[in-house]
């Protein structure tokens, strides 16, 4: 204690120390269980985040199974290709057998072309490589597709590379 409040041996009249001493022997047991309750929230928190994490890892990992699983049948059907193409005609058949199973691939795995013949120029999907004049055609519109471009899932994979329209 202090020397304005010295330490003494009786309490206060009208103070029920056994009452105050039970009173502060329950808080405690109280604060060790909040404590106790605080600590295992902590953990299961922390055991959330890494199964989380794990999780998010293994999506990414195995994210393109599906899509790899697909291509792999393509390399099987381009490899068969090779093997067979005694004539151009047997190959040009292998040939479009293949980009048939690719296109399905694609379809499946929310990939698609884009292939704006004649359409109005849109930088969002489209890179210009060289501006033409043409009199025929309204300005600004796709003449040629020079590449096709993609999207997967609405997202840009590549823009489609074109020439477009000018006034002469």
């Amino acid at each position: 204690m202090t020397a304005e409040f010295p330490p003494s041996d009786q309490a206060p009249a009208g103070v029920d120390v056994a009452a105050l001493q039970a009173s502060l022997e329950a808080a405690e047991g109280r604060a060790l269980e909040s404590k106790d309750l605080y600590m295992r929230a902590l953990a299961e928190l922390e055991n959330v985040r890494k199964r989380s994490a794990r999780e998010v890892e293994q999506a990414h990992k195995f994210a393109i199974d599906r899509f790899a699983n697909d291509l792999v049948a393509v390399k099987d059907s381009l490899e068969l290709g090779v093997d067979a193409a005694g004539t151009i005609d047997t190959l040009r058949a292998g040939s479009e057998a293949t980009l048939k199973l690719l296109s399905k691939a694609f379809e499946k795995a929310g990939v698609v072309e884009i292939s704006p013949q004649g359409e109005m120029f849109n930088p969002e999907l489209h890179e210009a490589m060289v501006a033409q004049p043409s009199a025929e055609h309204v300005p600004n519109s796709v003449l040629q597709v020079v590449q096709k471009g993609y999207q997967l899932n609405g997202r840009l994979l590549r823009p489609a590379r074109v020439i477009v329209a000018r006034e002469p």
